[in-house]
């Protein structure tokens, strides 16, 4: 009667156990699974935005031909037509050197002082090609390497010439309103001053800084 008793006892226990277990996993299964949120960092990179002006100066060096490299200086302002088209006006000014036959010879200088102020101006037009510079992990800058097309005056060696400006440049932008830049321009124009005429090239290497507004 006792074994009897014992089954019984047994055959429940493991009858309610199987329930409760049943239970559990029903229960879990009808969890809702909670991910956590995570917070994500929106990083802003400077651009350029349509519409945009820039306005800078600048100053390097320029190698007039026949003459010895000078320092030159001067502003420039632009518009950004758009991310990539921008239209720019550029002005400066520096003071020619002496010719290879001056310094040779030692004779009478070929221009005066005034003759030697050599001032310049053009329009041209300018095409972006937008990259980036990584410096850190955490530190990228937006970048563009532009091409440029124009025409202007220089004022050198008493006589004003008409003058094709050709250049290319790399612009860093730092913030939305401050770019340092590093330009190469080549103004070719006519000249006849060491008594052959002939067009020239003179090759202009600046950095400079501008800001948007």
């Amino acid at each position: 009667m006792a074994t009897r008793l014992f089954r019984l006892f047994l055959t429940g226990g493991l009858l309610a156990s199987g329930v409760v277990f049943s239970t559990l996993v029903n229960a879990q299964s009808n969890d809702v699974l909670i991910e956590p949120e995570l917070k994500r960092d929106v990083v802003t990179e400077a651009d350029i935005n349509s519409n945009d002006f820039e306005f800078g100066a600048f100053a390097g060096m320029v190698s007039i031909e026949d003459f010895s490299s000078s320092a030159v200086y001067g502003l420039t302002i632009g518009y950004h037509v758009t991310e990539n088209l921008f239209v720019e006006v550029q002005g400066g000014m520096a003071e020619a050197g002496k010719t290879s036959f001056e310094n040779l010879s030692g004779g009478a200088p070929l221009l005066t002082e005034d003759e030697r102020d050599y001032q310049f101006y053009d329009l041209s037009v300018g095409y972006n090609f937008n990259g980036e510079i990584f410096f850190t992990d955490g530190t990228t800058f937006n970048t563009d390497f532009y091409l440029t097309l124009g025409g202007g005056s220089t004022s050198f060696g008493g006589d004003n010439k008409f003058t094709l400006s050709l250049g290319a440049g790399y612009r860093v932008l730092i913030t939305d309103h401050i770019a340092l830049r590093l330009d190469v321009r080549d103004r070719i124009f006519s000249s006849q001053l060491t008594g052959e005429k002939k067009d020239t090239h003179n090759l202009q290497y600046t950095l400079g800084a501008t800001f948007f507004f």
